[in-house]
């Protein structure tokens, strides 16, 4: 009978815990749909701006004049590795992944003799990186009292990264995030945050400069036949490109903050689905390990009042 006791609260346990599994996918699947929302309203933005950069990029002379947020220190031996990853666990291999991203290219650098540092965004990477590599954290923002982050959290962030750019503690920064795909997928993602990045413009593209020498502009065809589109700038390109730069690096951990919402909301949701199934199978093995615990019990009584009644 303590056997059957024993079972009958494993099954009542596992019941309790498919409740709360159940409920917690519920709530992860009603949240994806707005971070999915936010995510997807955010990479149009984000390409234009990429698009912008590109153009303005085309026009200016990269050199020792530029600015140091697209020119670097003109040295790469101090990485920061900046790692994004949630608040909250539960959320099958999300963060795992991102972290395991970030330390495969941390020993990457590792091994070419960069001196390594870590600028931790949410607790669940912490304490991985904290154990690989001891005492090579930098920094570490803590994000439990947000509950929807907000361009202005980035942009707080992204100043702090900037500042310390500007007080030379690194040379080159890494970002490390979940790009979003769908509920199923969700693909560790780097991107270079410091020096910026400046995608290659578009071929047909190239600058002109005025007679007077006080106007450029970025001519482009993007390929297409018809009209070419003309682009006039003023300041010039340079002046404007280096009042982009922050808003750009901005704007890429915003995006990141985002996929990873989208990303964290679809995992949890994939990994509570898989456990309330997996809780459904246990309850019907033990169901049916009970009923045959049960049953034997009862043959074995009923086989003692058999053999008793024989002896009499």
């Amino acid at each position: 009978m303590a056997n059957l006791k024993a079972l009958k609260g494993r099954i009542g346990s596992v019941k309790s815990t498919q409740k709360i599994t159940k409920a917690m996918k519920m709530v992860a699947a009603a949240k994806l749909r707005r971070a999915q929302d936010a995510a997807e309203a955010g990479r149009p933005y984000a390409e234009q701006l990429a698009g912008v950069m590109s153009r303005l990029a085309s026009g200016v002379t990269v050199g020792p004049e530029s600015p140091r947020l697209l020119a670097g220190t003109g040295k790469d031996d101090v990485q920061l590795i900046v790692v994004a990853t949630s608040e909250r666990g539960l959320a099958g291999a999300f963060n795992s992944n991102i972290v395991r991203a970030a330390v495969r290219r941390a020993r990457e650098l590792q091994a070419q003799g960069k001196t390594l540092k870590f600028y931790l965004i949410g607790k669940k990477g912490r304490a991985v990186i904290n154990r690989v590599f001891p005492g090579q954290t930098i920094h570490q923002v803590d994000q439990t009292h947000i509950k929807t982050v907000s361009f202005d959290d980035a942009l707080e962030v992204a100043k702090d990264i900037m500042h310390r750019f500007e007080a030379g503690e690194f040379d080159v920064a890494h970002l490390f995030y979940a790009k979003f795909q769908s509920a199923l997928v969700q693909i560790p993602t780097e991107k270079q945050l410091i020096p910026v990045e400046v995608p290659a413009a578009k071929s047909g593209t190239h600058s002109e400069t005025s007679e007077d020498g006080k106007h450029t502009r970025t001519v482009s065809n993007d390929d297409h036949k018809g009209p070419v589109a003309a682009v006039e700038y003023e300041p010039d390109e340079a002046t404007i490109l280096e009042a982009l730069l922050p808003r750009n690096i901005a704007v890429l951990l915003f995006r990141a903050f985002q996929e990873n919402a989208a990303s964290e909301q679809g995992s949890r949701m994939t990994a509570m689905d898989n456990a309330t199934r997996n809780a459904g199978e246990m309850i019907n093995k033990l169901t049916i390990q009970y009923n045959r615990s049960r049953q034997a019990a009862i043959t074995t009584e009923l086989i003692e009042i058999i053999a008793g009644a024989e002896a009499l």
